[in-house]
């Protein structure tokens, strides 16, 4: 588990839920973790579901939330270095759980690049 894998390499973890398997709405759930990333409570979110694409979607609606849909680990390096992503969001239906641990360490050993690359973030919030 994703979880236990971060928390056995010292990093603060809350999981802002669901706690059931059942089929649930997700955008109650990853509101707050985007409203916990914008207030600085996080330094950044991970975010799990069967695409990826609704939950990104969803928090991507937030001003200070810049989530990035990973499927390998140069796509989180790149979302990363170029894009300073704070939300990363994770397709389980199409990953196995080795390659998750991958990339979300190549996520949080990635420092953004700045640069020319700040220039176009700073254009993103509307």
């Amino acid at each position: 588990m994703l979880v236990g894998y971060l928390k056995n390499k010292g990093i603060n973890t809350k999981v802002f839920g669901p706690f059931s398997s059942d089929s649930c709405d997700y955008p109650d759930f990853v509101h707050p973790v985007a409203l916990a990333v914008e207030a600085g409570e996080y330094d950044f979110g991970i975010i799990l579901c069967g695409s990826g694409n609704g939950i990104a979607m969803t928090v991507n609606k937030h001003q200070g939330i810049r989530c990035a849909l990973a499927w390998n680990p140069e796509v989180a390096e790149l979302a990363r270095s170029h894009n300073n992503a704070n939300i990363l969001s994770l397709p389980t239906r199409f990953i196995e759980l080795d390659t998750a641990k991958e990339i979300v360490q190549t996520f949080i050993d990635t420092d953004f690049e700045g640069g020319r690359h700040q220039r176009r973030v700073d254009k993103i919030s509307c």
